[in-house]
């Protein structure tokens, strides 16, 4: 079976080998039709401590690590915290 891969953001990095993964997704409304966004927070494992908060990572599910923990960080998808480039006219 393949496994999953998600796209989010990191909102904690306050644990050892830890990071708190927030990923979302858009839907729509089954009666009103309306585009909503939902979220939810995903425990990955970071065996470095190398991805801080506001960094946007790429989670793959795993064997349990814990109770909590059974995704495993990836890599970095972007920085967080970029500067803004200023284009020339």
């Amino acid at each position: 079976m393949p496994k999953r891969i998600l796209i989010g953001t990191v909102v904690s990095d306050k644990n050892d080998k830890t990071v708190v993964v927030k990923v979302e997704r858009k839907m729509k409304h089954p009666l009103y039709g309306k585009i909503i966004r939902r979220s939810k927070k995903y425990h990955a494992h970071d065996e470095a401590n190398t991805y801080r908060l506001g960094e946007t990572v790429r989670i793959e599910e795993t064997a349990p690590y814990s109770k909590q923990k059974t995704w495993k960080v990836v890599d970095r998808v972007q920085a967080g915290k970029t500067a803004a480039i200023e284009a020339d006219i």
